[in-house]
């Protein structure tokens, strides 16, 4: 019962279930920040929470600058509110320089090396240009600096993190890279404190039932800082002990008394598995690595029944449509008809008729 409570809380404030038709730009407001190292699934999470939007207003809100895609939070890319980019940087930049110097070493990467390299990406974006990565890369390769062995890779995370570049609009199926400052010059400044607060708010909010571990985890910060984050605006949360755990909610939106028996299909890397440290309470220990083969770090797209992760699901696009595999953990009984339904949904999503839907045999 009490992961079942947890479940329902965390679908609920996540705006998975019971939404209120918030618009893309909105849901990445409330979420603070989503996991998106993978583009087409992470639209999708945004889309998950709005139910009223297409693909193509989710690319509508980063074409117009309201979204924004960049490395923030643990190093990873995230889709952040467009006016909260440069705390969250500055937030995340220190820490994750002092963690990945080694990794800088062994890629050659020293500071006169990267310093050339982000002269070479600024002085090519200036003027509102926008370029695709590989031309970016092209560009360094010219000037004698080898970007191969993830080197290319690193050079722009590091660019990112300095505050200088971000991922503008698509161009066909590619990203292109713009100048942070020429694509959203209107940021909100805030002080180290301050941006504690403010991640802490937005956390709790739209993450709990959670706990401080959980929030050191995600933000990437050590737990002493989480526990002042959490302290300066617990007098907007709620918490509650389970088995033993301090875990934290907001007191203005508290999650209905009912169970969700909803059934839904989320992207890899979702919020309601990537949000926690502990995960425990919605997916259990012996079919978490089923979501993640060969503990690979890639997060499948998961079914969710109840709460409860119990399987995962691939879709392939075809010219005509897109074909949906079901891989259940074991047999979906009553909830194979919602599945579909829930299939049907993500279809409406990217406006495309689903072609085929199958079911393979329980995992085992």
């Amino acid at each position: 019962m009490t992961n079942n409570r947890i479940a329902n809380s965390r679908l609920y404030n996540q705006m998975i279930s019971g939404s209120l038709h918030h618009t893309p730009e909105q849901v990445v407001k409330k979420m603070g920040a989503m996991q998106a190292q993978d583009y087409m699934q992470a639209v999708w999470a945004i889309g998950l929470r709005s139910p009223a939007s297409k693909l193509a207003d989710v690319e509508r809100a980063i074409a117009e600058r309201k979204i924004i895609l960049t490395w923030t939070l643990r190093g990873t890319l995230h889709f952040v509110p467009a006016e909260d980019v440069k705390w969250m940087l500055q937030l995340s930049a220190p820490r994750l320089a002092s963690q990945t110097k080694r990794r800088m070493v062994e890629l050659g990467l020293d500071d006169r090396t990267l310093e050339s390299c982000r002269k070479i990406i600024v002085d090519a974006l200036k003027g509102g240009k926008q370029m695709d990565r590989s031309v970016l890369l092209q560009l360094i390769e010219e000037e004698g600096i080898h970007t191969g062995n993830q080197r290319g890779y690193h050079m722009l995370w590091n660019c990112a993190y300095q505050g200088l570049i971000c991922f503008g609009p698509m161009n066909g199926k590619q990203q292109t890279i713009v100048l942070l400052e020429e694509w959203v010059p209107d940021c909100r400044e805030l002080s180290y404190e301050g941006a504690l607060q403010e991640l802490a708010l937005r956390y709790f909010t739209a993450r709990g039932l959670a706990t401080v571990q959980d929030f050191a985890w995600w933000a990437g910060i050590t737990l002493t800082d989480a526990r002042r984050g959490l302290e300066s605006v617990n007098n907007e949360l709620q918490s509650e002990d389970i088995n033993g755990g301090e875990y934290w909610l907001t007191s203005h939106r508290p999650a209905p008394a009912d169970e969700d028996s909803g059934v839904y299909l989320l992207p890899g890397f979702d919020e309601y598995i990537l949000g926690y440290k502990d995960r425990s309470a919605v997916l259990e220990p012996e079919t978490a690595p089923l979501i993640v083969p060969g503990n690979n770090g890639v997060f499948l797209p998961m079914i969710v029944v109840g709460g409860q992760v119990v399987g995962t699901w691939k879709r392939t696009m075809k010219k005509k449509g897109v074909e949906i595999v079901i891989h259940p953990f074991g047999e979906l009984g009553n909830a194979k008809e919602a599945v579909f339904k829930a299939a049907e949904k993500y279809a409406s999503f990217i406006d495309l008729p689903i072609l085929n839907i199958s079911v393979y045999s329980p995992l085992t």
